[in-house]
């Protein structure tokens, strides 16, 4: 069976990533290398590698595999920067990042999700990510700045937490909007001014807490 995933997995980088115009060939490498379907419930492992999104409980999801992909290129990573990831969730984002950069903070909300991932990047032997249980919506200050943010969950507006929690220079992609009605955007710093791009509609579960969906 792990035979057949691993061709699965190659298909999913050629016709979903490469195929839709992810060309970096590094984030190609991660998504190559990181077993999705063991940060998948055992009665979904069948459709890791299918073009969708998953469940994983507690009304959260693993996201698109695209999505991952896409929104994971547009932080344009080296390998040396110090990123923070908003919503947990399965740590398969995070085990992606964990592969293109030095240091990855992740918070998740729900003690049960975070233990969930903490276990699997464990498992697969992923040493460079720190999982925070607590409200993510105000980002995590202790280990800020951070040369670049992913969030992957939607608010009705960038928290500002977040915003002040960027490094000069620094990229955050992030959904925004409201339930069944959201666009993905890549904010950027430069000082103290910031730039808004906004790039495609999307769907993603509310983000919670403070600076989130009410």
């Amino acid at each position: 069976m792990e035979q057949n995933f691993v061709t699965e997995r190659r298909l999913m980088v050629e016709r979903q990533l490469r195929g839709r115009g992810i060309s970096d060939r590094r984030v190609l490498d991660a998504f190559e290398a990181v077993p999705r379907h063991l940060f998948v419930p055992e009665e979904y492992r069948h459709l890791a590698y299918e073009d969708g999104p998953l469940p994983i409980g507690f009304g959260q999801t693993i996201s698109q595999p695209f999505i991952v992909a896409y929104m994971t290129q547009l932080l344009d990573l080296t390998g040396k920067e110090r990123v923070l990831e908003v919503g947990t969730g399965s740590g398969y984002q995070a085990a992606i990042l964990s592969a293109l950069t030095a240091e990855v903070h992740t918070i998740e909300l729900i003690p049960a999700l975070a233990e969930r991932a903490r276990a699997t990047l464990a498992q697969i032997g992923v040493t460079n990510v720190s999982i925070h249980i607590g409200d993510g919506s105000l980002g995590w200050e202790a280990a800020a700045p951070y040369d670049a943010i992913l969030v992957t969950a939607a608010g009705p507006r960038v928290p500002p937490p977040l915003l002040k929690q960027l490094a000069d220079g620094g990229r955050m992609v992030l959904p925004v909007g409201e339930r069944g009605a959201q666009v993905l955007e890549l904010w950027r710093r430069e000082g103290e001014q910031f730039s808004q791009e906004t790039l495609l509609p999307v769907a993603f579960v509310p983000l919670r807490g403070k600076e989130g969906l009410k």
